[in-house]
């Protein structure tokens, strides 16, 4: 079954005000229900390289993977805990091909990316995510980080270092604990959460949340509501406004109806029979 219906969606990647070249990635197969956000790290253009390696090898392997599932007809109920498991061993072997192509090419030595991937199957959402970019949600006047940040700063507030008040107000944020490419095997943290309909998703690279609160993405997103594209442009149009000194990027994916699936032959089999 297609959900290229079932979702309001906007991708947007832009510079920032500071740096010369862009080294996020996004890439996106709504009609699967994927999305897929990196940031990619290194010097010259090697950040560039690993989040598009991350972002192309991950779409790749999930396109794949969700065609053999259809294939098997998996039961509902059963298969988005295989869409968790597909997903989480696309981005180990991304994290393998940069971590090679890092060793093996003199130009790209010492690159990495953070990721963050969400992936919607019979009303469910599995995440993924590596390193500093997030995934928030908002469901009607709740707005919350799903995925906690793979960094140093996040350690220290675990510990009671600092409060998640004092995190935000931080100017050490960027130090990650967690990447693609950077080690030949990588811990992939991995999550799966129901979906209702009117749930919004927002992906986002750390040059968000670095320039703008919790409470003004929060905001942005309940002044626009349904345009998607407004919404995505003015969260752009505030990191940069409050300096963009990082590259940005937004992916927000806004649930318009439900999307169970589809019984399989045996369910068929059941109901004719049950």
């Amino acid at each position: 079954m297609s959900l290229k219906n079932k979702f309001a969606h906007v991708e947007l990647t832009d510079v920032g005000r500071v740096r010369d070249h862009n080294e996020d990635a996004i890439a996106a197969q709504p009609e699967l229900g994927l999305w897929v956000l990196a940031d990619g790290m290194g010097g010259y253009n090697a950040g560039e390289v690993a989040s598009g390696i991350a972002v192309k090898t991950v779409i790749d392997l999930v396109v794949e993977a969700c065609k053999r599932e259809k294939r098997n007809e998996v039961e509902p109920g059963t298969g988005y805990m295989r869409q968790t498991i597909a997903l989480r061993d696309a981005i180990m072997r991304a994290n393998k091909i940069i971590n090679q192509t890092a060793q093996s090419q003199p130009q790209c030595e010492g690159m990495g990316t953070t990721l963050v991937a969400c992936l919607f199957y019979d009303n469910h959402a599995s995440i993924a995510h590596v390193g500093d970019s997030r995934l928030y949600r908002l469901r009607g006047n709740k707005f919350e980080q799903i995925t906690m940040d793979h960094s140093l700063l996040q350690e220290l507030v675990d510990r009671g270092f600092y409060s998640p008040e004092e995190a935000q107000r931080s100017t050490n944020r960027n130090y990650v604990t967690r990447a693609l490419g950077v080690e030949p095997t990588v811990d992939v943290e991995v999550q799966e959460i129901e979906v209702q309909r009117g749930d919004y998703f927002l992906l986002c690279s750390d040059g968000l949340p670095d320039m703008v609160e919790d409470e003004d993405i929060h905001l942005t997103i309940s002044t626009f509501e349904t345009d998607v594209g407004t919404i995505g442009e003015q969260l752009i149009k505030l990191t940069n406004d409050n300096g963009g000194r990082d590259n940005v990027s937004v992916v927000l994916v806004h649930v318009v109806d439900s999307f169970p699936a589809t019984a399989g032959l045996v369910g068929k089999f059941r109901n004719l029979f049950g």
